[in-house]
């Protein structure tokens, strides 16, 4: 599914009939010129911010004539967090057309690496940038290597394939994700506080640890898994942990996958699910009556995870911001292909810890 967001540019027209002013009247205001009421000013001073008009963008982009067409390759499907990101996209409509920029946003199916890379290679000659989440798979690498050839910039988003051509990785460390998940489960299973309830020493409290995953070709999943897992063999010896199984973001399956995880595993005292779906795994665990007694730790703070904090389902989230990611991966594509300077500093997308007590 390809979903346009702007095909023209903002111009000062726009402001002019977003305020209900003449295009003089408002060129005189954007422009500080005198000769018009404060009443008027303030009409075409809103009229701005809410289009998110850059008349200094603007003239830059117009005198240099030159116009860009970027793609972003979101997945197909209910991951709130992606359709997140897809609207904090189309909320900087007003951005990319006063920087001549028409967004198109494509959906697809990235658990399947043949259509991806399908994908990839349908954009060539059609976009001067692409913003890819991004399967770590060689076919996946080599559409990516093709389309930098090509002139293309590629920048991926959430999930990095990093021994590709890409220029740039927009998203957070996920070895630093995942090792903070495991800090969170160790330190509330094997903390002072955790053992106590069972009668326990500190570190004596032990257990299996489950984790429910996306995609092993998804590299923000293997990370994330591969610093969780760091950081239980290091400091929890004492937590072992299962093999992972792999439900691609979808609730049915992780529901599935955890009833059988509870079935197969009686000393199962954790579960970590490195993405989506986590609705699935919360009516798991209250079908068998385990909801608040098997620790759950996540990813991302979305409507349904809200709910699973607020009633203890779920003991911590390990988040990213979405509106971030976008605006960075918008700036970090404009800077490519006009040849700026990528500010590192703005663009470091940080990882935050999201308990029921500091619920935004």
């Amino acid at each position: 599914m390809n979903n346009p967001i702007t095909d023209a540019p903002l111009t000062l027209r726009d402001v002019a009939a977003a305020a209900g002013v003449s295009l003089a009247t408002a060129d005189r205001v954007v422009n500080g010129r005198p000769g018009v009421s404060a009443k008027t000013a303030r009409k075409v001073h809103e009229a701005v911010q809410r289009l998110g008009f850059r008349p200094l963008a603007a003239a830059a982009e117009l005198a240099r004539a030159r116009s860009w067409r970027f793609a972003v390759i979101l997945p197909r499907g209910s991951n709130r967090f992606m359709m997140d990101i897809a609207d904090n996209v189309r909320a900087q409509a007003g951005w990319f057309r006063a920087r001549r920029i028409a967004v198109e946003i494509v959906e697809t199916d990235l658990f399947d690496p043949d259509r991806l890379a399908a994908e990839l290679a349908g954009l060539a000659g059609r976009f001067e940038g692409v913003a890819v989440v991004a399967l770590d798979h060689p076919r996946i690498r080599a559409a990516i290597d093709d389309l930098v050839e090509g002139g293309m910039a590629v920048v991926t988003l959430v999930s990095d394939a990093p021994s590709s051509r890409r220029q740039h990785y927009v998203g957070i460390d996920n070895i630093a994700a995942g090792r903070t998940a495991g800090s969170l489960v160790g330190r509330f299973l094997c903390g002072p506080w955790g053992p106590a309830h069972a009668g326990k020493m500190e570190g004596e409290a032990g257990g299996s640890v489950g984790i429910v995953t996306g995609s092993a070709s998804l590299r923000d999943h293997a990370e994330r898994r591969f610093g969780f897992g760091q950081v239980l063999a290091e400091e929890y010896p004492q937590l072992t942990l299962l093999p992972p199984v792999e439900g691609r973001d979808d609730p049915e399956r992780n529901r599935e996958l955890v009833r059988r995880m509870l079935a197969d595993t009686p000393g199962l005292v954790a579960i970590y699910n490195t993405g989506e779906g986590s609705v699935g795994i919360g009516e798991a665990l209250a079908e068998a009556g385990l909801t608040r007694r098997i620790l759950c730790v996540g990813h991302e703070l979305t409507p349904a995870t809200r709910r699973m904090l607020l009633d203890g389902t779920v003991a911590a989230l390990v988040a990213q911001d979405p509106g971030h990611e976008a605006r960075s991966m918008a700036r970090v594509l404009h800077a490519l292909v006009t040849g700026q300077e990528i500010v590192a500093a703005q663009e470091h997308i940080r990882v935050q810890v999201i308990l029921r007590d500091n619920l935004p």
